[in-house]
């Protein structure tokens, strides 16, 4: 078949499918789901980022992302802190972390597996490849 352009955009895209439909299955069990746990990934690692920063990071538009932290503080996973103007702030709370944890052992698991057929120098490779592209594309 070869690598039209149309090939290698449904092969990104069916690599994400897979990554996500295996993590959510292998999440369930914690009670979370991976949009959840990349969103507390996310807030862990950027906190009192605002839920605009937050949505972008995460590939969500603002509303989604405010439903979203809404549901992750239902769970006691985050707290929200007013900011400057109309500004929320984010962080992660120890309940949050404890399953932020918890999940990361299950993503390195699916996507060690996901990867195992590359050697090192070709998920170098592939890593340089796909950065070029997301650095030139712009936004």
């Amino acid at each position: 078949m070869g690598a039209t352009l149309e090939n290698l955009a449904l092969a990104i895209k069916g690599m994400q499918y897979r990554h996500h439909r295996t993590l959510d299955a292998k999440l369930m069990p914690l009670g979370i789901t991976l949009v959840q746990w990349d969103a507390l990934r996310a807030i862990s690692r950027n906190p009192d980022a605002s839920s605009h920063r937050l949505a972008q990071l995460t590939f969500q538009t603002d509303q989604s992302f405010g439903a979203l932290a809404g549901r992750l503080l239902a769970h006691g996973w985050i707290e929200r802190i007013s900011g400057p103007g109309r500004a929320i702030r984010h962080r992660i709370t120890p309940a949050g972390e404890a399953i932020l944890h918890e999940g990361f052992g299950i993503y390195n698991e699916v996507i060690a597996q996901s990867f195992a057929p590359l050697s090192p120098a070709e998920r170098d490779t592939l890593y340089d490849l796909l950065t070029r592209l997301l650095e030139g594309a712009g936004e």
